[in-house]
């Protein structure tokens, strides 16, 4: 009989922070192994609570949403988006120019979608939250990756990322702050990126979700405050911030030229009409989330000094950084450590072997640098939820085990 096959649109398509390495985790728990895992910014598991107005009113919503609701989302939850960035300085952003979307990663496969065509160029950066370049492969097109500079903060180069327009190029994506460095742009190089696209008419995708998650003073800057003559997309939502992961409440905001993207908004709203509506009751969260009243719901403390995410955060890259042959930018947002293992010291080859073999000797969780497009296998990502006391179990355990390959 004729062999079940996947389809060849998957031939290049990775997403390695829920691959063969959590597979094998999953394998160890199920032989009774209690795993650390460091590997996915999912707040809840690590005790992060969601703020209770914003449960109470998805409880209260859920009588009233029983039907579909618009494609774009109720109307309430795109009025709150756009009043939003119009507090934030963002001009033109109206309620008919906001798509609510079961997560960002929704809308980003949304916009790929209806974007590229196979042979297609998108600029992404390296490294990069995976879902961008495996959404673009799937389209059919090639993620093109900037590199980011480790020695400067992870910051990359414009004239460099310029250098890599070419006609095939349809648009450029912007993670600030970046996961997996955690790199915060300054506002500066944001007006940049938009004057880079502005320059080639690319489309400007920004992926803003860790915005309010900064630390040290950083400030973020909204990449659609600087785009007029080209289309800037801005995704965003409640996952992170306002630690609801699990109601996939996210969102985009259009702005810019709508008129030369009008063509390219016509087939986003066909996709978007073709998958119904986005989860209804979480779209209710979105309006008391962005209300003036909750201030994020508590964000800022939690970054701030004496914070529980600034002091995982500290205690995490202290702890690293005290492993012989181990360094890391301290980043100045998001949720995560990018340490780099000295290839001298760890000659690693293949860092997807290195994660399970590490994995299998402390049970503990984490990811390899090449799962999010980085060309070298000699990184690693950590995520900072847990607590001190598991961060430092965690960290100490990985030490034990790097000591025993320097020997």
């Amino acid at each position: 009989m004729r062999t079940i096959t996947q389809s060849r649109k998957l031939a290049g398509v990775r997403y390695d922070v829920r691959g063969p390495i959590l597979q094998e985790a999953e394998r160890l728990e199920r032989e009774g192994h209690r795993i650390l895992k460091l590997n996915i910014g999912n707040p809840a598991p690590f005790g992060f609570e969601a703020p209770p107005e914003i449960v109470e009113r998805l409880q209260e919503a859920l009588a009233e949403a029983q039907g579909y609701s618009d494609s774009r989302g109720i109307l309430p939850a795109r009025e709150a988006v756009a009043r939003y960035y119009t507090e934030e300085g963002v001009a033109g952003v109206t309620p008919d120019d906001v798509f609510i979307g079961n997560g960002v990663s929704e809308m980003i496969s949304l916009v790929v979608q209806a974007l590229v065509d196979e042979g297609d160029e998108v600029l992404v950066p390296s490294p990069d939250y995976p879902l961008w370049t495996a959404q673009v492969t799937l389209s059919g097109g090639l993620a093109v990756h900037y590199p980011c500079d480790e020695a400067n903060g992870w910051m990359p180069d414009l004239d460099a990322i310029e250098r890599l327009v070419t006609p095939a190029t349809k648009g450029i994506v912007l993670i600030n702050p970046n996961n997996p460095t955690g790199a915060v742009y300054s506002a500066e190089l944001v007006r940049g990126f938009s004057a880079l696209a502005e320059r080639h008419g690319l489309v400007l995708m920004a992926d803003e979700i860790y915005e309010r998650i900064l630390y040290d003073g950083a400030r973020h800057e909204h990449a659609a405050l600087h785009v007029r003559d080209t289309l800037c997309l801005t995704f965003s939502g409640l996952s992170k911030a306002q630690r609801v992961a699990g109601y996939r409440a996210g969102w985009l905001a259009i702005s810019g030229d709508r008129a030369r993207g009008r063509d390219f908004l016509e087939g986003l709203q066909l996709l978007a009409n073709m998958r119904m509506c986005a989860n209804v009751p979480a779209q209710h969260a979105i309006p008391v989330a962005l209300s003036a009243a909750s201030n994020w719901s508590g964000i800022a403390e939690l970054c701030a000094p004496g914070g529980r995410l600034r002091e995982q955060r500290d205690a995490a890259h202290r702890l690293l950084t005290g492993i012989p042959g181990v360094d890391c930018e301290l980043p100045g947002g998001a949720m995560y450590l990018f340490p780099r293992l000295d290839p001298e010291v760890y000659p690693i080859v293949d860092d997807q072997r290195f994660v399970i073999d590490v994995l299998r000797a402390t049970h503990v969780l984490v990811t390899n640098g090449r799962g999010f497009n980085l060309p070298t296998p000699d990184h690693l990502r950590f995520v900072t939820l847990p607590s001190v006391p598991v961060l430092t179990e965690a960290i100490g355990r990985i030490a034990e085990y790097l000591e025993t390959r320097r020997a």
